[in-house]
């Protein structure tokens, strides 16, 4: 039976997530020569090469990138070993990095995540904001150990990710002061003309609102459009244009914001994920941010 050597492919992998010989030599503190020969013995075994250049940097083949997801899986699953058995030291608090989608409505944000606050242990979270895309490809290098999103991670575009459903919420059309002046009528018919503010264009609500209004010949007069929705509703909050929200949002918005309810509809469906670089969750805070999410908000 061949038996693989596993420092020759690690020193293979750490090569490819550093982006070349010599930064992977600088992160291991070890020599260029010397991770050149473990990468040598390793195209050995194989009996394929691994690389290939392009002017002076390193490239995968194909043989190389079928090697490398292997490898991607057999040190993940070694961290995840080491998670499992390591034993924290008594009173230090778990951490838990967490990313969150600038289009995910803060308050729902802070729902999803207080269950980890929760725990019998003592927890530390630490929360980073930016576009899912942005986020995802930090899951890779391990700076997250989830992402809360309103949309699944594509994975034909990451190198590792897995998408965990947490639910769904319908829609519901709200306004303040202002907005709901020129609201006449029955609902939906009632939002053609009206001003309002919705997501951006890149958002996967925004294109199922699209859609709506379409099927139902409905016009309304689009005066902003916000990636990130706190500042969306910062505007609303002015009185500038009715809004569309998560159905399970409007309950605590209307008593922050005095917000006034025109119509919901199911037919437009805003969907929440935790998308993890780890098949299953081991991390407890993400566990409890999960099951308490199915459970409790979404159930």
């Amino acid at each position: 039976m061949e038996w693989l050597n596993y420092h020759h492919l690690h020193y293979f992998w750490r090569v490819v997530r550093a982006g070349g010989v010599t930064q992977a030599a600088r992160e291991l503190h070890v020599s260029s020569p010397a991770i050149s020969a473990q990468l040598k013995e390793l195209q050995d075994f194989v009996g394929e090469p691994l690389f290939s250049r392009s002017g002076r940097k390193l490239v995968l083949t194909e043989m190389g990138r079928t090697v490398f997801d292997y490898a991607e899986d057999i040190f993940s699953l070694g961290r995840e070993l080491v998670d499992t058995v390591r034993n924290r030291p008594t009173g230090r608090p778990i951490r838990v990095d967490i990313g969150v989608a600038d289009v995910l409505p803060k308050m729902i944000a802070r729902w999803l995540i207080q269950p980890a606050l929760a725990l019998r242990e003592s927890v530390r979270i630490v929360c980073r904001e930016g576009s899912s895309d942005q986020l995802v490809a930090r899951l890779a290098t391990l700076e997250l150990d989830v992402v809360l999103s309103d949309s699944p991670a594509e994975l034909s575009r990451v190198g590792r990710a897995y998408n965990h459903d947490l639910g769904t919420s319908g829609i519901t059309f709200v306004g303040i002061g202002p907005a709901m002046q020129k609201v006449k009528g029955s609902f939906p018919e009632c939002l053609s003309g009206v001003p309002m503010l919705l997501p951006a264009d890149n958002t996967a609500l925004r294109r199922d609102l699209d859609y709506w209004f379409e099927s139902r010949n409905l016009h309304p007069n689009v005066v902003g459009e916000f990636e990130d929705f706190a500042l969306l509703r910062a505007f609303a909050q002015s009185g500038v244009g009715v809004f569309p929200v998560p159905s399970v949002f409007v309950h605590d918005l209307r008593k922050q914001d005095k917000v006034v309810r025109i119509g919901s509809t199911d037919d437009v469906k805003m969907r929440f994920y935790a998308i993890s670089a780890e098949r299953k969750i081991k991390h407890p805070a993400v566990a409890a941010i999960c099951e308490t999410a199915r459970r409790q908000l979404f159930g």
